[in-house]
């Protein structure tokens, strides 16, 4: 136990200087590492990847909210884009939380690896839609929020992958956009985790410290190494070359998948 905890603070304290550093909700990170703790502590394994998505989500609300604090006061953050894409986030994330819970655990490894290998792709080419226009209105915004919802949910990342680029296609500065990215996280973390939990809740063979498919003794380390690190990794953003530490990431996504996929097809 006392080692799968010191794992969980360390999955946060990576989580937190990514999510401040990247605009990447740090569970890209936290997901397969706990994908690959759950199932020494007692886990089924047919619970795993909700586990894990859930717990994900769950842990972001907080990264989101000291991540948020420390670009606000650099003045980075767009509220008005913040309050037009929450309607749809909180519909397609919960939604989707929901819908997790019911589909096979399989389905869930496939998408998440087949995720890392676009987000990393991304990163490697440092491709950028280009800015050719504004934010849509209310309901534009709210649409796409509403798939941004539905994709981290299936993934428990806090959409920073998505909504950076999405942001950068409108024109919207990169520091701006990966400290808005950091706002957006908390409705996406909250109603992420609400569906886990609701969608797991009363499920038979849950592990003791299971809150619906949210795991609490990693929930709380992941939260509390996450919350210390955040204002680190937003502090780093204005200072140092993330495009080449963005490559380097993406680098090792693409491991991270492989060696995930490798584990699905043996």
């Amino acid at each position: 136990m006392a080692l799968s905890f010191l794992v969980y603070l360390a999955c946060g304290a990576v989580a937190g200087i990514l999510a401040g550093l990247l605009g990447v909700g740090g569970g890209l990170i936290i997901v397969p590492m706990l994908a690959a703790v759950f199932p020494t502590q007692g886990i089924q394994p047919e619970y795993v990847q909700q586990f894990a998505l859930g717990t994900s989500l769950a842990s972001i609300v907080i990264t989101s909210i000291s991540s948020t604090r420390a670009h606000n006061a650099k003045g980075a953050v767009h509220w008005d884009i913040v309050r037009n894409i929450t309607p749809g986030i909180l519909a397609g994330t919960f939604l989707g939380g929901i819908l997790a819970t019911h589909l096979p655990s399989l389905f869930l490894k496939i998408f998440f690896v087949c995720f890392l290998f676009l987000v990393s792709a991304q990163m490697l080419s440092n491709y950028r839609p280009p800015a050719g226009r504004e934010m849509p209105g209310f309901w534009g915004t709210t649409g796409v929020g509403g798939g941004i919802g539905l994709v981290s949910s299936f993934v428990g990342i806090g959409g920073g992958s998505l909504s950076v680029p999405f942001m950068g296609f409108c024109n919207v500065e990169m520091h701006h956009a990966v400290g808005t990215s950091a706002a957006i996280g908390f409705p996406i973390a909250v109603a992420g985790a609400l569906g886990y939990i609701i969608g797991g809740w009363g499920r038979p063979d849950l592990p003791p410290g299971a809150f619906g498919f949210v795991h609490v003794w990693a929930l709380v380390g992941i939260a509390a190494a996450s919350f210390l690190t955040a204002p680190l990794g937003a502090k780093l953003s204005h200072s140092l070359p993330t495009a080449k530490l963005k490559r380097g990431f993406g680098v090792f996504l693409a491991i991270v998948a492989l060696k995930m996929l490798y584990g699905i097809l043996v």
